[in-house]
């Protein structure tokens, strides 16, 4: 059952049917609301209107020429009446009045005549108990929105949950955006809604901004000029309040499709809803971050391929759909200052969508990319702001579980390194190998046999020759840039080469040696690699 009553069904009302109804001008806008019921003879009775009742007269005040019969008509349609129902029974009509039937049509005043008396009285009786039922529904169906909207509230759900609510309620396509018109949330999604969130920059501040003052909840202002409605906008949308200052906008998609009353009422009722939510989270944006986190392990474990993935990061207000992506990953040692929230802000900053999360012992994130060069800005960026991680290659949805594998072993390359850098996988090279090995015994077993003697050795004495070794092996065995390297004389680096032969038990002017003894190098400095952020 519709929550309005309109002139249309009004008229269809048990009382009319005891005579003859006929529609004689305005029967296009039979549909207009009533929302009260009035009767008078007198001229001037639209002085006592407020919009949107039916009036019911004998004809005694409309007057007997056509100058003051159109006039009268006029004055009704200027006091936003919503019907004129005239008896044509003789008292003062016999036939409907031609210069009210033209006025009314030019005015889009429904105009009805009825061929004989009908019980005024009883007539409103039957409107108004109409009416209060309506009422009544309305109160009650308000109230169950207002419970279902407390209740998201009690179980702790956030805006994504408000959002997801409005859309199932409405069976409307929902948006939240913030003030900057960021998009937060996305419910209730359908290809019509998809192509607006495509170009969700231009719909939000260019059709809403240029037609603010124009449209409000959907609805048109009185008295506004009817050519500014010519372009239709394509939702109704309530501002989230929050302490007073305006925190973004709700929006009911609509498709031109106007919203009823009641759904511009639970929309109002959801952006309060979302405020309340926003109460306890505004100064950490705490919950934002699980959602995301929560879709970044169901990535992670497998339980969603990543075209999944991208669809759920939609509803998240992320829109990765049609874009390339990389997968970033970024890792914080015990010895540095905590980067918390610094790649989630940076990749914001830079104007991309990206999902973002704490998957354990580091922060990763699956970046949506602009065009061809983008992953090497991204990686700039991050290497500008000291962080230290990873980077994927450029991948398609389907791919983003080996990219999640990728930047990952980028970052524990990172990781091990001594100064902050950020590493592209196709850069790895032969240590992608052993990250891969440092996941079991293998690596620290082959460790240990290469390694073994130098790493007790080190541990008894003040002057470690690990670093030497280190530093020897990528100077390619070069003796002269190794001693320039330790800033050490050349002779005091052969006495450390050959001090490591006899521990190690192996020539190191052997390429074959130094190749064996870099990749356990290596290895041992991943193993050793700084502890990572836990939460």
């Amino acid at each position: 059952m519709t929550d309005v009553l309109t002139v249309r069904a009004a008229l269809q009302l048990e009382v009319f049917t005891r005579t003859e109804v006929r529609v004689y001008a305005g029967g296009r806008n039979l549909d207009r609301p009533v929302r009260w019921v009035h009767t008078g003879e007198i001229p001037d009775i639209h002085r006592f209107l407020t919009g949107q009742e039916m009036l019911l007269t004998a004809g005694l005040g409309m007057g007997d020429t056509a100058l003051q019969q159109r006039a009268f008509v006029r004055r009704l349609a200027d006091a936003h009446a919503a019907v004129l129902v005239v008896e044509l029974a003789g008292r003062m009509f016999d036939t409907m009045p031609q210069a009210a039937v033209e006025e009314a049509e030019a005015v889009g005043l429904p105009l009805v005549g009825l061929a004989d008396e009908i019980p005024f009285v009883e007539t409103s009786a039957q409107i108004h108990e109409v009416l209060v039922g309506m009422r009544v529904k309305q109160l009650i169906a308000e109230e169950a929105t207002s419970q279902a909207f407390m209740d998201l509230l009690l179980a702790d759900e956030d805006y994504v949950g408000v959002v997801r609510e409005l859309a199932r309620k409405t069976g409307r396509p929902v948006v939240l955006e913030d003030v900057a018109h960021q998009m937060l949330a996305y419910g209730g999604a359908t290809p019509e809604a998809d192509r607006l969130v495509d170009e969700w920059s231009a719909h939000s501040r260019a059709i809403h901004e240029r037609h603010h003052s124009l449209v409000t909840h959907g609805r048109e202002v009185p008295n506004a000029p009817a050519a500014s409605f010519r372009e239709v906008v394509p939702c109704a949308r309530q501002p989230v309040i929050l302490r007073g200052e305006s925190w973004g906008w709700l929006h009911l998609l609509h498709g031109g499709v106007q919203p009823s009353p009641a759904e511009l009422r639970t929309l109002e009722r959801a952006a309060a809803a979302v405020a309340i939510t926003l109460v306890s989270e505004r100064e950490s944006g705490a919950r934002a971050s699980q959602r995301q986190t929560a879709l970044l392990n169901r990535l992670l474990l497998g339980d969603i391929p990543g075209e999944k993935f991208v669809s759920l990061g939609l509803a998240l207000g992320q829109d990765l759909r049609g874009r390339d992506l990389i997968v970033v990953t970024v890792c914080s040692g015990d010895d540095e200052p905590a980067q918390d929230h610094a790649l989630a802000r940076l990749l914001w900053e830079t104007g991309r969508p990206a999902i973002v999360g704490d998957t354990g012992d580091f922060d990763t994130a699956v970046v949506g990319l602009s065009g061809p060069g983008d992953a090497a800005e991204v990686r700039t960026v991050l290497a500008e702001h000291g962080l230290r991680g990873g980077i994927s290659r450029v991948v398609e949805p389907a791919a983003l579980p080996l990219a999640l594998r990728q930047s990952r072993s980028a970052a524990s390359v990172a990781a091990a390194a001594t100064t902050a850098e950020v590493r592209h996988f196709d850069d790895l090279g032969a240590l992608r190998l052993l990250v891969a090995l440092s996941e079991g015994p293998e690596l620290r077993r082959y460790v240990e046999d290469e390694l073994g003697p130098l790493l007790e050795h080190d541990a008894l004495v003040k002057n470690p020759l690990l670093p030497t070794l280190r530093t020897f092996l990528d100077c390619g065995g070069n003796k002269a840039r190794a001693a320039d390297a330790l800033f050490v004389q050349r002779r005091t680096l052969y006495h450390r080469l050959e001090r490591l032969s006899e521990i190690l038990g192996l020539d190191l002017t052997r390429v074959d040696n130094q190749q064996r003894l870099q990749l356990a190098v290596r290895g041992h400095d991943l193993l050793r690699r700084p502890a990572l952020r836990r939460t």
